[in-house]
């Protein structure tokens, strides 16, 4: 009884052992079978490749005597359009001139065998064999080929371009091109000749100057090339073919491969043969030790790991999961779904690579897109908000596109779109049209409707580069014009942009380098009383004394420094410098701008209180001016931002009034202290009356809201007049005085000093 468990073991091993060697065997002999599937299905496979390989080299072959009939019979059309031929070729003396220009021309330069002068209807005038004339031309056997290839080329469409118009000469009616003269027209066939294969090709004898040389049917020249060693030689040399020769029968031996010749009637010429060079055997013999060893080594993985080889499946369907999950990760953007950098740049390299190998397949476009004040977006309603407006035009631009573009995403708001197309700047204006209309309609996040729009940069190779990384570099160049032209635009790259480009790098480099070493200066203009002339205040100016550039205008500098992200240090440099040189000025003004940029950023106020406390200067001594398109940014937040610079008692202007965006919306939503007329109406005051009209309309309407109105670019006696009796209080210009540094801007604010130039105010005004 006791031994019975053993028993009930023993049989359970042995059957467990029966199922498991039972498994072996079938998985054994499964695997002889699919060895056997496999050397059947590879065996199948060398022979196709076999035949493939076959049928390309005939390919290469036809295509080679192809290009050689081709050339002969360019070679014959270059010659034969020719002035003196026409003229020389049935002259007096004729032999002698075509031995050296005609038959010398084509033996010496392409081993003509036999050139024939015939008339158009086919009759033969004369022969050369070689380059001497003979007798012996043997003209019946080609006769008619060449009737019928003189017939052929009279009929066929004439190749480069449009016939301009017909002419009758004798029989035939002739084409001529644009510039009247006539088109040469050829013909050429494969024949038999002398029993070998033999290329024969027809051109006219006509005149390339002076058209009228040609007065009835041209004559043609035949020229006859046979297939001799020669081009056996280069034909084996040029498509890496060994034993190449002519048979006059097909071949019937298995390793060599063959070519039949065809003439124009679709009659045998005869067979190229050469010995073939199939992979098969070659893949079978480096393969078999392989297959080999595969089985054995299958085998020992079944009999000794069967439970192991189960447990793995598993593990390696989730490694194969993960691995995939990671590849599609590093290859594509995480928060729009779309490939990123690295995948782009692969597949704009393979695109790069086809195009330059097929330049019939066209060019490769690349589309360098942003979204137009993205960092406005982000720091006045929220990363969430930037964050869902990205995902959004990432899925505007993938319905709005076809499907063979290549949209991918660099990061931030950049989106770089690849195209193939064909066309130039036709396909590149139309891309960018289509990419402009996807900001039509306003988008639509978290209870906001957000009106954005794009800029973007086109450029296309291989035409303009065959290197990925340059191509990008031009697609980003036209980027940076299209926002430097007023953003909402695209641009295609030209060559004029890299120059610019590269100054305004240079430039940006150098301005940094200038804000950090402390090489900016400021200028100050005197702001005048309109009644008196008496100083009210200064204007702070920006300047740049560049030492190798010598003085660099602000409106070169400034917009690098907004295109750079150089406003927030460059801004704050100015207001630094301001408030530490005129912290003592007595009894005036000091104005400063400000850049939308900064009124934009999220920590604008936080830095002004820095600044003061730092400095210790009073904001009660400072006008802070702003132009009129900040007001259409996110006008709230603007708002806000203004109202705290009042709170901490700064006065605030309004610049450049009426030329911009000009509301009068925001005139109501904030008290503005003063206005400033732009110059450009105070320029035209002199001559234009609406000038003048539109002046005083601008100054009432201040006066109504009890603002202070500055006129600015006031030159000559006869403006202050006109701008003065408009109502402006107060004056700014040349007539009085220009920018000039601090220290003589101090020195103005000494009481004689004042004095005196209050009275040459006078005088001036007087």
């Amino acid at each position: 009884m006791g031994k019975r468990p053993v028993a009930n073991a023993g049989r359970r091993h042995d059957s467990g052992a029966a199922n498991v060697g039972w498994i072996v065997v079938a998985t054994f002999l499964a695997l002889l079978a699919l060895t056997a599937a496999l050397v059947a299905a590879f065996r199948n496979s060398t022979d196709i490749a076999d035949q493939f390989a076959r049928a390309e080299e005939r390919r290469l072959a036809h295509r080679f005597v192809e290009r050689s009939e081709r050339q002969i019979l360019e070679a014959a059309k270059l010659q034969l359009v020719w002035d003196d031929a026409v003229v020389r070729l049935n002259a007096p003396g004729a032999e002698s001139w075509a031995r050296n220009f005609i038959a010398g021309y084509f033996w010496g330069s392409h081993r003509i065998d036999r050139i024939y002068h015939v008339r158009y209807a086919g009759n033969l005038v004369r022969c050369w064999q070689g380059p001497k004339l003979t007798g012996d031309c043997r003209y019946d056997q080609i006769e008619r080929t060449v009737r019928d290839l003189i017939n052929t080329s009279v009929r066929k469409t004439p190749p480069g371009g449009p016939v301009k118009e017909w002419h009758k000469h004798g029989e035939v009616m002739w084409p001529y091109d644009s510039k009247g003269l006539p088109i040469s027209q050829g013909a050429s066939a494969l024949i038999s000749f002398n029993s070998q294969p033999t290329i024969i090709a027809v051109a006219p004898v006509l005149p390339d100057v002076t058209p009228s040389l040609l007065k009835g049917a041209p004559d043609y020249v035949v020229v006859v090339r046979m297939l001799d060693q020669h081009i056996l030689a280069d034909l084996q040399s040029s498509l890496l073919l060994d034993d190449v020769r002519f048979n006059h029968f097909p071949n019937t031996v298995s390793a060599r491969n063959d070519l039949a010749l065809t003439d124009m009637r679709g009659g045998t010429v005869g067979w190229l043969s050469w010995r073939s060079k199939p992979p098969g055997p070659a893949i079978l013999r480096q393969t078999a030790p392989l297959l080999a060893i595969y089985i054995l080594f299958f085998v020992g993985v079944v009999a000794g790991g069967a439970i192991i080889v189960r447990r793995m499946r598993r593990t390696t369907s989730e490694l194969m999961a993960s691995e995939a999950q990671a590849q599609h990760n590093a290859m594509h953007d995480a928060m729009s779904g779309l490939p990123n950098r690295t995948h782009f740049m692969q597949r704009l390299r393979q695109e790069l690579a086809t195009c330059v190998g097929h330049r019939e397949l066209g060019d490769v476009f690349v589309a360098y897109v942003d979204i137009d004040r993205f960092k406005v977006v982000n720091d006045t309603l929220g990363h969430h908000v930037g964050d869902e407006l990205v995902r959004q035009v990432a899925l505007r631009l993938r319905r709005s596109l076809p499907a063979g573009d290549f949209l991918s995403r660099f990061g931030g708001d950049e989106f770089v779109l690849m195209r193939r197309s064909t066309g130039g700047r036709v396909s590149a204006d139309m891309l960018g049209r289509q990419i402009m209309a996807i900001a039509r309609d306003p988008f639509v996040i978290s209870g906001h409707s957000l009106e954005v729009s794009l800029s973007c940069g086109i450029s296309w190779g291989p035409e303009q580069s065959e290197d990925p990384g340059e191509l990008l570099r031009r697609a980003d160049i036209a980027l940076y014009r299209a926002k430097q032209r007023g953003r909402a635009r695209y641009r295609r790259f030209t060559r004029d942009m890299d120059a610019s480009v590269k100054l305004r790098r240079e430039m940006e480099m150098e301005l940094r380098r200038a804000i950090a070493r402390d090489e900016l200066t400021l200028a100050y203009q005197p702001i005048v009383n309109a009644a008196d002339g008496a100083i009210e205040g200064f204007e702070a100016l920006l300047r740049w004394p560049h030492p190798e550039r010598g003085a660099i205008r602000p409106g070169l500098f400034v917009p690098v420094a907004e295109q750079a992200g150089l406003m927030m240090p460059l801004g704050e440099w100015v207001l630094r410098r301001v408030f530490t040189e005129c912290q003592n000025w007595p009894g005036c003004d000091i104005s400063v701008n400000l850049s939308p940029l900064q009124i934009m950023a999220s920590n604008f106020l936080q830095t002004i209180d820095d600044l003061l406390r730092e400095t210790g200067a009073d904001p009660r001594h400072y006008v802070l001016e702003v132009t009129e398109g900040v007001m259409l940014d996110r006008s709230e937040h603007v708002v806000e931002v203004l109202k705290g610079l009042k709170y901490r008692g700064f006065r605030i202007a309004l610049d450049d009034f009426g030329i911009g965006y000009s509301s009068l919306s925001y005139l109501r939503s904030f008290q503005f202290d003063r206005i400033k007329i732009d110059r450009s109406f105070v320029q035209n005051i002199e001559a234009d009356l609406d000038a003048h009209s539109i002046l005083r309309a601008i100054v009432s309407l201040g006066h109504t809201l009890r603002m202070k109105v500055v006129a600015e670019g006031v030159e000559t006696p006869m403006q202050r007049a006109l701008v003065q009796a408009a109502g402006c209080q107060m004056i700014q210009g040349h007539l009085f005085w220009q920018a000039m540094p601090a220290s003589e801007a101090r020195g103005l604010l000494k009481p004689e000093t004042n004095a005196q130039q209050v009275s040459l105010s006078r005088v001036a005004h007087g």
